[in-house]
């Protein structure tokens, strides 16, 4: 059986000395492995659309539950990232995540949306990386099923908060700090209204907004304590990114 897909690469693993498996998201069929018969050997017509965050159209032949690419077609290589060691290394660190976040056979369309915006605006718009890391974090963690609760203190209700508890996704104003356990990080005003932007506004309009670059550490710390701990996980492509700017 044939089957035609748009799919982005997430991951490249060698196989044997002439073929590699692909793991790639796909917008109606979740996560799917897939081999590419001879991506190793020199001159394969399959190297620019199989490579790490292309993407492209794949018809695939399914066999007792496993996949072959028969075709593939690139549609976006995003050229740009692959000059620049920052922003190439910030977004293998959304395909490793996203790896994590998406499941088999399960459709995820937001999630590839997501992951391509983000690279669009790397590559394209031109947008900090800052910024970009801190909507992808924020707005891929609201997708998997952890949205936060920005809309006042979770205990009292109070719209004047200063602290984000990063483990229970909810604000504490400065009355009821104490009485709750857990990592908290201050935020504020103007990252918690980032913050809302981010998690509540519509996807088409995800980078319409800006931040000083003070502001914008702030956001990315706050965000990316908040991706890994409700996953209880780090990323080895987030640590290199990250020893870029030690």
């Amino acid at each position: 059986m044939y089957l035609t897909i748009q799919a982005i690469v997430l991951r490249v693993t060698d196989y044997n000395d002439r073929d590699a498996l692909l793991t790639v998201l796909t917008r109606n069929h979740g996560k799917l492995t897939v081999k590419a018969r001879g991506l190793r050997r020199k001159n394969s017509p399959l190297v620019a659309p199989c490579q790490l965050l292309a993407y492209g159209e794949f018809t695939l032949f399914e066999y007792k539950g496993q996949y072959t690419i028969n075709e593939a077609h690139a549609l976006e290589l995003f050229q740009g990232l692959r000059r620049d060691l920052g922003k190439l290394s910030l977004s293998t660190y959304f395909a490793q995540a996203a790896e994590v976040l998406s499941q088999e056979d399960l459709p995820n369309p937001e999630l590839l949306s997501l992951v391509l915006n983000c690279l669009y605006a790397l590559d394209k718009l031109g947008k900090p990386e800052l910024l970009v890391k801190s909507v992808f974090e924020l707005r891929s963690a609201s997708i998997a099923g952890y949205t936060p609760d920005l809309f006042g203190c979770h205990i009292c209700g109070s719209q004047e908060c200063a602290l984000f508890d990063i483990s229970g996704g909810a604000l504490l104003c400065d009355k009821c700090k104490g009485t709750a356990e857990g990592i908290r990080l201050p935020v504020t005003p103007a990252i918690l209204e980032a913050m809302r932007y981010i998690t509540y506004c519509d996807a088409r309009k995800l980078f319409s907004f800006s931040l000083g670059e003070d502001a914008l550490q702030q956001l990315s710390s706050v965000t990316e304590a908040y991706l890994t701990t409700q996953l209880e996980r780090g990323f080895s492509t987030l640590d290199f990114y990250k020893s870029l700017f030690v």
